[in-house]
């Protein structure tokens, strides 16, 4: 790293940050948010951890699934925002799980000038969630506790999300005086509708987990023993297919959101021509002609 280098680049894009673990056992990778305290609050550290393993994964064969979780009650409470380094500022949706909690709002010695959050949304928020979007290895969110805020929309921007079945997902912008972010105005209407997006954003209502599921924004609400078992074993499903024609499927889904018909058939024939020269797409005609069980490597 050179001397002009930020002092958050990292060399080794799986090395554990301060509040963020990564591990990768068995092709998967787990992304812990680890900040227990504060209900795991995505400060500026944290952010660029995911950023940068998140980046990692999508150009690691090693990498073959990704779960994404919170460590002990909650699984994210929001994100500091505000604050130009991880000792200063306010989380966004914070302390809010309930009406008692503390505040994690802390006192700073000064304002950041002007536009601080215009500067940094979009190179950490603003860069996360499209990136948990187009990363072409599955991921799979646990949820337990809050999710709120930028917590809310990893959920969503998810390829699955698994939770608690009292788990709570709430928007708290506009409770909170101030308007939405990290993509907040563009999942949730594609997610559950524009009706059920105004209702989620403009009157702050939230959602449990038997709901988010009946809404549609999550894949699947369990009891809360149940979700390690429901998580790892989807997980390893994920970790056990065909990597590239998943990968090269979500890309898929990801761009139909923009494409007319004739530009997604174009690219639906390109994904094939890639995915037909894998080794899985052989492993899976001669498992198909077999009458037996594929049994898929990843390349």
């Amino acid at each position: 790293m050179s001397e002009h280098e930020s002092a958050d680049v990292r060399r080794d894009p799986y090395g554990s940050v301060e509040g963020l673990g990564i591990e990768l056992t068995d092709g998967v990778l787990r992304l812990t948010l680890d900040r227990p305290a504060k209900r795991n609050a995505i400060d500026d550290l944290m952010m660029v951890g995911l950023i940068d393993a998140l980046d990692a994964a999508g150009r690691d064969e090693a990498v073959r699934a990704i779960i994404l979780q919170g460590a002990g009650e909650h699984f994210c409470a929001g994100a500091d925002i505000v604050a130009p380094n991880t000792k200063q500022g306010m989380a966004e949706g914070g302390d809010t799980g309930t009406q008692n909690a503390e505040p994690i709002a802390v006192a700073r010695p000064s304002r950041p000038r002007v536009g601080s959050i215009q500067r940094r949304l979009p190179s950490r928020a603003h860069q996360l969630i499209p990136l948990v979007l187009t990363v072409q290895v599955p991921v799979v969110c646990r949820v337990q506790g809050w999710a709120a805020g930028i917590g809310f929309q990893l959920a969503l921007a998810a390829d699955f999300t698994v939770a608690a079945d009292d788990a709570r997902f709430w928007e708290p912008f506009t409770e909170r005086g101030f308007t939405p972010d990290s993509g907040a105005t563009w999942l949730l209407p594609r997610v559950v509708g524009p009706a059920r997006a105004r209702e989620l954003l403009l009157l702050g209502r939230s959602l449990d987990g038997d709901e988010a599921a009946a809404w549609g924004a999550i894949h699947r609400s369990v009891p809360g023993d149940e979700l390690d078992t429901e998580v790892a074993s989807l997980a390893d499903r994920l970790a056990g297919g065909p990597t590239i024609a998943l990968g090269l499927t979500k890309w898929l889904l990801a761009a139909s959101a923009d494409e007319a018909l004739e530009a997604q058939l174009r690219n639906e024939a390109f994904a094939l021509e890639l995915s037909s020269r894998s080794e899985d797409f052989k492993e899976g005609l001669a498992a198909f002609i077999q009458k037996r069980s594929p049994d898929f490597t990843g390349r």
